[in-house]
């Protein structure tokens, strides 16, 4: 059988389809109304209460940096909510100049209605496509939205970025960054995958453990730290003896999304790794598509998969495995 290669299509082509494409999504998810998801509000107060679910305790700037808006307009919608009953300020406990914002109990209601609007939505489209072209879809909008952040932190400097400048990569144990870790990961894995307090203990109180143990032969813990507070982790857990290592506690804050800092993480513990070790695997969850891009960038590829409740919630769990290239 012959085989024929597709020719490459201009780069102007693609530009003008995904505009198009862009378009109607944005037609079709309903952002051109005065009001989405069945809601009664307008398209970024409805991402407000998204995301001040999804961190409880976010303040009004951050909100603006996430949305993407003025602080003014942020301020507005902010208070609109407020007025509504759906948000309630409370006076920072680090910084009484500043507040933390919270859902109120019907804010919470309307953030239930919201997603089960937008899941319907999402499950009834999907309900069209195979799923070899659902995951091809779930795996090309994540590159693609996060080439589009990446763009927009590096034309659109925002005081909140700014402060990722500082940051940088230190390795071993800091006071404070146990704590740091684990609600990093804490409410990351609840946005997306619905864990609570049983994951966030065990999170603590395995990387406790072993960061009680360090210095130690096989062994690395790395951080991103501005000034006192840590921003991200990774660690290498490994057993010399076998020559397979564990890469653990991968996470970086949002306010580093797009920075580098990741995948400078990365780089530095495949360097570690392939001095030390034969084989390297790390556990995820399934849907994590702009971590797996990473992962797989690194030489990670998919070994295993399966349904698993150990962390206290039912997910799909992953292994990555890495073998160096010698």
């Amino acid at each position: 059988m012959d085989i024929i290669d597709t020719p490459v299509q201009s780069r102007d082509k693609t530009i003008l389809e995904l505009r198009d494409f862009s378009r109607k999504l944005v037609r079709e998810l309903g952002f051109m109304r005065n009001t989405l998801a069945d809601s009664g509000l307008a398209p970024s107060a409805v991402h407000a209460i998204i995301e001040i679910g999804a961190t409880p305790g976010i303040q009004a700037r951050d909100i603006a940096t996430i949305l993407r808006l003025d602080k003014s307009n942020a301020s507005r919608q902010i208070a609109r909510l407020e007025a509504a009953g759906l948000v309630t300020r409370q006076t920072s406990s680090e910084d009484a100049r500043s507040s933390e914002l919270y859902l109120t109990t019907a804010g919470q209601k309307l953030r239930r209605k919201i997603d089960k609007f937008a899941t319907d939505q999402v499950s009834d489209a999907l309900r069209r496509m195979v799923p070899e072209d659902q995951q091809t879809l779930v795996r090309s909008l994540a590159l693609y939205a996060d080439a589009l952040a990446h763009g927009h932190d590096h034309e659109h400097k925002t005081p909140h970025a700014a402060r990722t400048e500082s940051a940088r990569i230190v390795e071993g144990y800091r006071p404070g960054c146990i704590g740091d870790i684990a609600s990093l990961h804490a409410r990351f894995y609840a946005h997306h995958a619905r864990f609570g307090v049983f994951f966030e203990r065990r999170v603590a109180t395995e990387l406790a453990a072993f960061a009680e143990g360090l210095p130690a032969q096989g062994k690395a813990l790395w951080l991103v730290m501005e000034g006192e507070r840590t921003l991200g982790s990774l660690a290498i857990d490994g057993d010399t003896s076998t020559r397979v290592a564990h890469l653990r506690w991968f996470i970086i804050d949002d306010a580093l999304r797009g920075s580098g800092m990741g995948r400078q993480l990365m780089e530095r513990a495949t360097a570690f790794v392939d001095a030390h070790y034969d084989e390297t695997y790390l556990c995820t969850f399934k849907s994590l598509d702009a971590a797996r891009h990473l992962y797989e960038s690194s030489g990670f590829v998919l070994s295993d998969e399966a349904e698993g409740t150990q962390w206290g919630a039912t997910v799909i769990e992953q292994r990555f495995t890495r073998r160096p290239v010698r």
